[in-house]
């Protein structure tokens, strides 16, 4: 009878069941990992911070690891853009080397006190270890994709204690105007369990406090735009800085060992120079201050500028706390200007730059509402949809495939680089046809 008048409810539970089971495994193995990635960059920071002469071994760590990746990792050094790649376009396994090789240059990087984050590391690790149970379950290439896309929801939840983030995160990264609504349920699985990880370890993620969030007002919403216009020219200023200096080391420095050296010199020098301790790894502490107190106008540019420095030269670790702590620093620096608590502009920068640079404006959204309350969501749903648009046809994640282009006639499932050089060949056909 059932079957009769639910065939398709019927048919549905045995591959629900799959799933469910398949992504609490991914989940797990995500959330150990970024457990272990915790732990590990907690020893790294408290390490740097009591003996400071490490600085000045940064450019030999950067030798070292260079070298590494040069003989053993070249097959894994495009790190996120690999996996979504495969994602797209599976083409090979995840090598099982990328888990472990990203973990230690992401420790050496904090350790000797360059500038990054910790996400592409936590996604990496994630996306691995999910390749390793599809090959392990022998799952079939459409199949492997949807855990893939798990893998990266786990990771992003589990580092970041967003689980509905993490989980959308890994649904909206992938292409610019499209989201695969067929791996829902195992990413939303798979972050959610991955999430709970870390706590039982006693990890606690770290929480930001927005004392008030005013009532919407033509004022206070203009105030979000204005913000928002200025997180995504921001976070496309960051995108392209990083993946420019990225080129103009590989078209001038043909060693590729001598890339993060070269970087790691810059940097230690720059810190020495200006002061720029607050600037390195991961920038926490001046996070929370961006909420508590008035800082530097011009701490987003500091934070930018080592950040790029240091993932350009060839230096691991992840793109998107640097983005936390320049989007909060901006919006801390905007509320000497615009009619918003700069509480309030730091909580909607630390999510809206990040979304105009990954493009990702709904995980974006609902991040802020996880963090900060669903008070702020109204605000939050502007500036990270502006940032989105502002950014232009730009990101961090170079894989990413433009669906649907945001305000201009391009071709469709083209990755970003391949739009950018479209854009440039039609603006100089347009001048040319001008003359």
């Amino acid at each position: 009878m059932k079957k009769y008048f639910f065939p398709e409810q019927v048919a549905l539970l045995p591959v629900i069941g799959r799933w469910f089971l398949l992504a609490i495994l991914v989940g797990v193995l995500s959330g150990l990992a970024s457990t272990l990635l915790f732990v590990s960059l907690d020893w790294a920071t408290a390490t740097r911070l009591r003996h400071p002469w490490l600085l000045y071994l940064l450019p030999v760590a950067g030798l070292g690891m260079g070298w590494i990746y040069y003989r053993h990792g070249q097959s894994v050094e495009a790190g996120n853009n690999l996996l979504i790649d495969e994602i797209h376009d599976a083409k090979r396994i995840i090598p099982k080397r990328m888990g472990p090789m990203i973990l230690l240059s992401t420790v050496v990087t904090h350790l000797f006190g360059g500038s990054a984050g910790r996400e592409g590391t936590a996604v990496q690790m994630s996306g691995a270890l999910a390749d390793h149970v599809a090959q392990w379950r022998r799952l079939r290439t459409e199949d492997r994709r949807i855990l893939l896309m798990a893998g990266i929801s786990a990771g992003f939840a589990s580092i970041f204690g967003t689980p509905l983030a993490g989980a959308v995160f890994g649904l909206e990264v992938l292409a610019i105007g499209r989201m695969r609504y067929d791996a829902i349920f195992p990413c939303f699985v798979a972050a959610i369990v991955s999430e709970q990880i870390p706590a039982m370890f006693g990890i606690v993620h770290e929480r930001y406090s927005v004392p008030l969030v005013p009532h919407a007002s033509l004022l206070t919403l203009g105030a979000a735009v204005l913000a928002g216009i200025a997180f995504g020219i921001v976070g496309m200023l960051f995108a392209n800085l990083t993946h420019g200096l990225g080129h103009w080391f590989k078209r001038h420095v043909r060693h590729a060992p001598l890339r993060p050296m070269i970087g790691g010199v810059l940097v230690a020098t720059a810190a020495v120079l200006v002061g720029g301790d607050k600037y390195l790894g991961l920038g926490i502490p001046t996070i929370v201050q961006s909420f508590a107190q008035p800082l530097p106008f011009y701490d987003f540019l500091g934070k930018l500028g080592f950040t790029v420095l240091t993932l350009g030269s060839g230096f691991k670790g992840g793109e998107v706390t640097p983005l936390f702590y320049i989007g909060a620093t901006l919006g801390n620096a905007l509320g000497y200007v615009l009619p918003l608590p700069f509480p309030v502009l730091a909580a909607l920068g630390f999510v809206a730059v990040f979304a105009g640079a990954a493009n990702t404006p709904i995980a974006s959204t609902i991040m802020a509402i996880e963090l900060f309350g669903p008070q702020i969501g109204i605000y939050a749903g502007i500036a990270c949809v502006l940032s989105y648009l502002f950014s232009g046809h730009a990101g961090i994640y170079r894989a990413q495939r433009v669906e649907h282009a945001k305000h201009a006639l391009l071709p469709e499932n083209r990755r970003l680089p391949e739009v950018t050089e479209l854009r440039k060949a039609r603006r100089q056909d347009d001048d040319a046809a001008s003359e």
